[in-house]
């Protein structure tokens, strides 16, 4: 190839390039354009208030800059929304749903995704996924083992932390025998969500981490071996139960419910799935300054949060909302412990200097772990695995809240 060919081939190639990047450019201008005035309903758990706040502040936002107007519809649980979108598919509504836009991951994507209920993919076009750390953060790209192929869009990620008040407790145990052994010898001081909560569910994986011989079964769906499997899981549970809160005859409902038994001093070791959570609380007064976390030799369970567009939904309001929830502006205001001390899903070093700002600014606060000392993350289980799991926990010790 002579050089007068290469250089009308490196033409050709740089105005594909920028052929390419024009078209981008302008279906995002029309995806703007088609979202401005429209009413976009984010269903998402409304058990939180910081939550709750975050989302009317991004609300804020939307409407602000993009003309978006965002509803939170509060779910006590994702199904709801599941449950909820897969009758209007049965029913023949394939325009003009009732969800838009839904918090999710886990089963609920997998359910989602397996009925055809999800539109996309749609996350890999988002003007902010380029700033996504997916090589770094590989659970930003897989949900319970699924890849999530473009179906979901990222927007926090998560890690289990237990947390202790170090006033009453100078040395938590870390690890699971540990803890059985400690809470025999302090009864009531102890306890966890009520499963089919997924905090719940969370403290059973971790569980199951730690008593199984051979853990990569969790990756496959549960088959014959599940009952063989989650034997030691049961006699866990049946020795650890006695010596817990209210003899395990009432569980929490949920994290915040978990954690104002630690507030109040009527339990002396709590958890969150979120590494900020008890920094957050401290700077909000709800948790005295010596409360601190820790993680279990070995690592914990660790996942992304994600949001989906339904097959019906407003479909451009939607990623315009998805989009605004990965912007710099709006990650590092997650992280902030003051808000919900959540972790970003984006690259730190993909960010202007500018935005690294944001993010060096942050005080993350007394009691969160840095990044070394949060230990390995453990994948999370496939999805049946917990299904299964929840409906026997059930069945076994008690109903359904």
């Amino acid at each position: 190839m002579n050089r007068r060919e290469f250089g009308r081939l490196a033409a050709a190639g740089t105005a594909l390039a920028l052929a390419g990047k024009c078209a981008w450019a302008a279906d995002w201008a029309t995806t703007l354009a088609n979202a401005r005035g429209q009413n976009i309903y984010f269903h998402a758990w409304g058990g939180d208030p910081k939550i709750n706040d975050f989302i009317t502040w991004v609300g804020g936002l939307a409407l602000d800059r993009y003309g978006i107007t965002l509803t939170h519809v509060k779910l006590a649980s994702t199904a709801d929304a599941v449950s909820r979108v897969l009758s209007e598919k049965a029913a023949g509504r394939n325009t003009d749903g009732a969800v838009d836009l839904i918090w999710i991951n886990g089963e609920n994507f997998a359910a989602m995704k397996g009925q055809d209920l999800l539109f996309g993919p749609f996350a890999e076009g988002l003007p902010n996924w380029s700033l996504v750390d997916v090589s770094g953060k590989p659970a930003t790209a897989t949900d319970f083992t699924l890849p999530t192929l473009g179906y979901e869009s990222p927007w926090a990620l998560a890690q289990l932390v237990f947390e202790y008040d170090t006033a009453r407790l100078a040395e938590p145990p870390k690890s699971l025998a540990d803890l059985s052994d400690w809470a025999q010898s302090n009864p009531g001081r102890f306890t966890y969500p009520q499963p089919p909560d997924y905090l719940g569910l969370t403290f059973l994986k971790q569980a199951l981490y730690g008593l199984l011989a051979d853990t990569t079964i969790l990756q496959s769906p549960a088959g014959a071996n599940y009952s063989a499997a989650v034997k030691p899981l049961w006699a866990y549970l049946d020795t650890l139960h006695p010596n817990l809160w209210r003899q395990a005859k009432a569980f929490p409902a949920n994290e915040p419910a978990l954690g104002q038994l630690l507030a109040d001093a009527e339990t002396d070791i709590s958890f969150a799935f979120n590494p900020g959570r008890a920094s957050a609380e401290i700077a909000a007064g709800n948790l005295a300054n010596t409360v601190r976390t820790y993680v279990l030799d070995g690592g914990t369970i660790g996942n992304a949060s994600f949001v989906a567009i339904p097959f019906n939904a407003k479909h451009a309001g939607a990623q315009v909302v998805a989009n605004l929830i990965l912007a710099p502006e709006v990650q590092a205001h997650a992280q902030d412990p003051a808000t919900l001390g959540f972790q970003t899903v984006l690259s730190i070093a993909a960010l202007t200097p500018a935005d690294q700002a944001r993010f060096d600014a942050l005080d993350l606060g007394l009691a969160t772990l840095s990044p070394a000392d949060l230990g390995p993350v453990l994948l999370e289980p496939h999805a049946n695995w917990m299904t299964q799991i929840s409906d026997d926990w059930v069945k076994r010790y008690g109903t359904a809240p």
